[in-house]
């Protein structure tokens, strides 16, 4: 296979499922790179447990599996790959800076110098920095400034979200990523790059929840205004609702987990009472029916009660009733049928579906499936990146291409 310097790929490894989108960088359509889908590939996660790698050899093949699959379907092979972290192990927190416009307008240089001082914190040994997200400029007495180059005044301010996770869950991560023969470009905060890849200008303008419905945990990241507002992690996902099914139907979890995606349901009103489905009996080879309202009526609850715990989380940031897009529901738990009904339950707000659509071509029908947002978006900001650093040159980040990206990288 044949590998080229315009290629970028999205790794999402989570705690059940690693997804894989390879791609090849088009063009940029509204000041953001497209991209041209080329590969796909998903497979079990193992060695993982709620986003932290557990056994390095475990998460190695899953990387290695998933990898290989796309490239396969893509003809190429990438070398370089953009992951991604979230979970209980990141923190945010909003910051500030103040400095000195020495000329008659504001420059590059000195946007760079208010970045300098607005990320100046002390920051923990065990933990590093993600991102650094421009919130909003303030020059002189001017506020809701988002891009400040060209104007004049002689004092900016800039207030700034900064990402953090832990170093030992980020090593871990690139090890085993390094073990299956590839090499971690850049890590990105999960959230952001769903956002990327599902959420329009728009509804982060007049306000949205984006609800990612993982395997071990579910992921909420609230913007308004163009910021990100709010971050949460919730330690329930997709598999606490397999493991409810396992401990209601007394199955294993795997037949369990195989009886939620064949014959599952999350909104009991979509059930026919009279239909039933045949599961593994208490014998060897044995079945038994079972009504499949019942298999409904126990995702449902449970999902409701972890999409009733993102609704608390969202009144405690004090961001309830502002939200005037809604919720954007993603991750493979949104999948399931009547998913939007139970949210919009728990939210009493409009709820949709989340799949990647703009900036995509060639075999984008692959990725239009909610367990590919995050992947989808790790490629879509990888491809950004490469385009700001320059496309078969090095891709070390100079200067100049930070400012670009702390520019761009929300706005």
């Amino acid at each position: 296979m044949t590998t080229r310097a315009n290629l970028v790929a999205g790794l999402d490894i989570g705690s059940t499922k690693t997804c894989a989108v390879i791609a090849e960088v088009a063009s940029v359509v509204k000041g953001q790179a497209s991209i041209k889908v080329l590969g796909v590939g998903q497979t079990k996660t193992g060695g993982m447990r709620r986003e932290v790698v557990t056994d390095i050899e475990g998460t190695t093949d899953s990387v290695r599996a998933a990898m290989k699959e796309a490239e396969l379907m893509a003809g190429v092979s990438c070398e370089r790959v953009f992951t991604g972290v979230a979970g209980e192990y990141i923190h945010a927190r909003t910051s500030n800076g103040v400095v000195a416009v020495h000329g008659e307008e504001i420059t590059a240089a000195d946007v760079k110098r208010v970045h300098e001082v607005a990320r100046a914190v002390v920051v923990p040994a065990d933990r590093e920095v993600l991102h650094v997200l421009p919130q909003e400029y303030i020059v002189d007495d001017q506020r809701g400034i988002r891009d400040p180059i060209g104007m004049a005044g002689t004092r900016l301010e800039a207030e700034v979200y900064i990402i953090t996770s832990a170093i030992n869950a980020s090593q871990n991560l690139r090890k085993a990523v390094s073990r299956a023969g590839y090499r971690i470009e850049r890590t990105i905060h999960e959230p952001l790059a769903t956002a990327h890849a599902v959420l329009t200008d728009d509804e982060k303008d007049v306000g949205v929840a984006l609800v990612d419905l993982g395997g071990a945990t579910t992921e909420l990241a609230i913007f308004r205004e163009g910021k990100m507002r709010h971050l949460a992690s919730i330690p329930w996902g997709g598999s606490t609702v397999t493991n409810d099914l396992a401990k209601g139907l007394s199955i294993t979890f795997a037949e369990a987990e195989k009886a939620k995606e064949k014959h599952g349901v999350a909104y009991t009103q979509l059930v026919d009472p009279r239909d039933s489905v045949e599961l593994p009996g208490p014998g060897p080879g044995s079945k038994r029916l079972v009504a499949r309202e019942l298999i409904a009526h126990i995702i449902e609850q449970r999902l409701d009660e972890i999409l009733g715990l993102v609704a608390r989380e969202i009144e405690n940031a004090g961001e309830s009733g502002k939200l005037g897009a809604g919720a954007v529901l993603t991750g493979g738990g949104a999948g399931l049928e009547g998913a939007t009904e139970v949210a919009q339950h728990a939210f009493s707000m409009p709820v949709r579906i989340g799949i990647a659509g703009d900036g995509l071509g060639g075999l984008a029908d692959s990725v239009k499936r909610p367990q590919f947002a995050t992947a989808t978006g790790l490629a879509l900001m990888g491809a950004d990146y490469a385009l700001e650093a320059g496309i078969g040159g090095r891709w070390g980040e100079s200067a100049l291409v930070r400012i670009g990206n702390w520019l761009r990288e929300f706005f």
